[in-house]
């Protein structure tokens, strides 16, 4: 069927391009090929000049949504700018501190982590609230989240928790908003990917390889497939969704007791007992 996702001719506020590898540039690039307008909105003066190349002649604004109000200096200029009303929003946005390098959990700074749930879970709110008047009644808003709330990786800290309070706020901004429109909030619930984003979390290119061997089809996502699976959401013809996570992780979540992992991890456990039997020995005889 032509045009199956009827986004021609829509307009989507697109937040969070950091650069090529970015899941917001691969979700404006497909609406783009999909015959959509897409406004930019960047976090800084310095993240626009850099995109100049990538995102010349296309509508860029700036938004820095750790300050307060910036989203609603936003929304009056896109409105100001006369490119509403909005069919849909896309927030892919996430910072977490590691300039000191990674601690352990419970030595997460308040400082740290009010700043990244400003930024990463509470901006949705703040967005949303903003350009409530400039959406039209049947939008849909994504968000890009994780793959799982439960799963507690040392190497992603309190990010954790802050994912798992933006989920939730998806839900209630659904319900709030079903009371006087038909607006849809909805995450895409991505596991690993490559983007640059990524590669400053501590460990986290062991972590990918690792989760790589738990997918069904020992390949991990492609950034791609998350956009892909945010157009649908976008689209009209996810239109019962509403308040939900839609996991993309290639199966990685249903996987934990594939044979070959457990293999190779027992392997290395025999290894390692026997390495501390032998150590054990030397200690015995030793004068």
């Amino acid at each position: 069927m032509p045009d199956f996702l009827q986004l021609t001719g829509k307009t989507f506020l697109v937040l969070g391009v950091a650069n090529k590898k970015s899941v917001a540039w691969f979700v404006a690039k497909s609406l783009e090929e999909q015959g959509a307008r897409v406004i930019y909105s960047v976090r800084s003066e310095a993240r626009k000049k850099s995109l100049e190349a990538l995102l010349a002649g296309k509508p860029v604004f700036l938004c820095d949504v750790e300050h307060e109000g910036a989203a609603d200096q936003l929304a009056a200029d896109v409105a100001a700018a006369g490119l509403g009303p909005l069919h849909g929003i896309v927030h892919s946005i996430a910072f977490a501190n590691y300039s000191e390098g990674f601690k352990p959990f419970h030595e997460t700074k308040r400082k740290d982590f009010l700043q990244a749930t400003a930024i990463s879970a509470f901006s949705l709110v703040e967005v949303a609230r903003a350009f409530k008047p400039h959406l039209a009644r049947n939008a849909s808003v994504v968000t890009i989240g994780i793959s799982s709330l439960t799963v507690t990786p040392d190497n992603y800290g309190y990010m954790g928790p802050i994912k798992a309070a933006l989920d939730s706020a998806t839900r209630f901004l659904a319900k709030s908003f079903s009371a006087d429109s038909e607006v849809r909030f909805n995450v895409v619930g991505a596991g690993p990917l490559k983007t640059s984003a990524s590669a400053g979390i501590p460990g986290y290119a062991e972590s990918y390889l690792y989760t790589e061997k738990l997918t069904f089809r020992r390949r991990n996502l492609s950034t791609q497939e998350v956009a892909d699976a945010t157009l649908f959401l976008l689209s009209d013809r996810s239109s019962g969704l509403n308040g939900t996570t839609l996991v993309v992780d290639a199966g990685l979540g249903s996987n934990f007791y594939d044979k070959e992992i457990i293999r190779l991890a027992m392997r290395l456990e025999v290894r390692a007992q026997a390495r501390t039997e032998v150590s054990d020995q030397k200690s015995k005889v030793s004068p």
